[in-house]
């Protein structure tokens, strides 16, 4: 239509034709994706030993093959079939159809047998099958899927991709605004952990979801190193009695370094470390333990350049008073190696009791964590609050939590707990 020029008085609105204005891009087909994804995924034309091992090809890789518990016995995917349907679209939404295809995979049964003294396995049968599985929905040319005699739209959604993942809760959950963090771990196929802190800093993990847990219960019923030892000498082949977990001592120095303070003549030293006393405000003065040696005053602090000065200086050990003990954390259970009495346990807490205790029954050596300003104690406040002490017990409390209202046995929390992060086939 042709432009309407009036008055200029704006009583008439002025009309313009777009009309004639060339094409400057095809218009694309929009629902191209959809279908090419579909097609990939079912791979219905190409030739089954010319399929890539992607889509549905990829899922029954992925569940093959199946062995049973005994070992005589293997059912192996060989490839799938998908036959012409049987219906037409039209007739389909006549007759109040699904428009699917027939879905067959040829299977493979292999069946040995075992000498009992030797146990190698010689081939006794082998057969082969097609199996009906069920019928395979497909796709139209309009992108759409006829689902009992009605046309339906699969919207396509977005898969979380795997990986880990950090955030916060912006302080809206606590009164006081304080940041509570998590992280989540999304694997490629297996079960989701979430790990989370509260407002007292403690470090909580969810396995799928479920009730929460103390995360130090997850760390518990992991492999200790002995174990990973000998599962990588002898395989999975090991006795109940020989699998031992981590306990309170490894999961602490896991996390945390140490700090070792010796006593001698003067009294207690721990090895000066720029890094650690950088920042730090002295409450008493800093003396160098072998040449009695004031190197930095008290209510001094110790920037960078400084700490990093009295360490080119040549001290390398510094007395500390008792003030600078008491609070510490123990990183070792500290044993009487002739009666077996436990003087301290790894993560107890220093208390002025306890480090007489030390002290008098002539311990010269006495490991702490590394816990300081830039480090805080949240792990071992977790391991602190948990009930848990050993893998047995928290075994059990993971099957609790994942199979509520079951009673749990040892050998069925260790089959749960070895199913959801160990097993290959799962």
């Amino acid at each position: 239509m042709n432009a309407i020029t009036k008055s200029f008085t704006g009583r008439k609105r002025i009309r313009k034709s777009f009309g004639r204005l060339p094409e400057v891009a095809p218009m694309p087909n929009l629902i191209d994706v959809q279908r090419a994804s579909y097609e990939a995924f079912l791979q219905m034309e190409v030739h089954p030993d010319a399929r890539t091992n992607t889509g549905l090809q990829e899922v029954f890789k992925s569940v093959f093959p199946i062995d049973d518990f005994a070992g005589r016995g293997r059912l192996e995917f060989v490839q799938y079939e998908l036959e012409e349907p049987k219906y037409d679209v039209e007739e389909c939404m006549q007759r109040g159809m699904t428009y699917a295809a027939p879905l067959k995979v040829r299977l493979r049964l292999i069946v040995w047998d075992v000498d009992e003294d030797t146990g190698s396995r010689s081939v006794r049968d082998i057969k082969e099958q097609d199996v009906y599985m069920g019928d395979m929905p497909l796709m139209t040319d309009n992108g759409t899927f006829i689902i009992n005699g009605t046309e339906r739209v699969i919207v396509s959604q977005m898969h979380r991709s795997p990986g880990v993942f950090f955030d916060h809760d912006k302080g809206k959950t606590h009164s006081s605004g304080k940041y509570l963090f998590a992280a989540r771990v999304i694997p490629y196929r297996g079960s989701w952990l979430d790990f989370e802190f509260d407002a007292k800093d403690i470090c909580y993990v969810r396995i799928d979801r479920k009730r929460k847990l103390p995360a130090t219960t997850l760390l518990l019923a992991l492999d200790s190193a002995h174990t990973e030892k000998l599962r990588v000498e002898r395989g999975d082949a090991l006795e109940p009695s020989e699998i031992r977990g981590m306990d309170a001592e490894e999961i602490l120095n896991e996390f945390y370094g140490q700090v070792v303070f010796t006593r001698g003549p003067k009294g207690w030293s721990r090895p000066f470390d720029p890094e650690a006393f950088r920042g730090v405000k002295l409450s008493e003065a800093l003396v160098d333990a072998k040449t009695g040696q004031v190197v930095a005053e008290k209510d001094t602090k110790l920037t960078p350049r400084a700490a990093r000065k009295i360490a080119e200086g040549g001290t390398t050990e510094v007395l500390v008073g008792r003030a600078d003990i008491l609070g510490r954390y123990v990183a070792e259970d500290l044993v009487d190696m002739t009666t077996g009495e436990i003087w301290a346990e790894a993560g107890e807490e220093l208390t002025e009791a306890k480090l007489a205790t030390i002290e008098n029954a002539g311990l010269d050596r006495l490991p702490t964590l590394a816990i300081d300003q830039s480090v805080g104690p949240w792990m071992r406040n977790t391991l602190a609050v948990d009930k848990n002490t050993n893998r047995d017990e928290a075994l059990m409390d993971i099957y609790r939590v994942m199979r509520p209202g079951e009673p749990p046995t040892p050998e069925t929390a260790e089959a749960l707990f070895r199913g959801l992060f160990f097993d290959p086939e799962r």
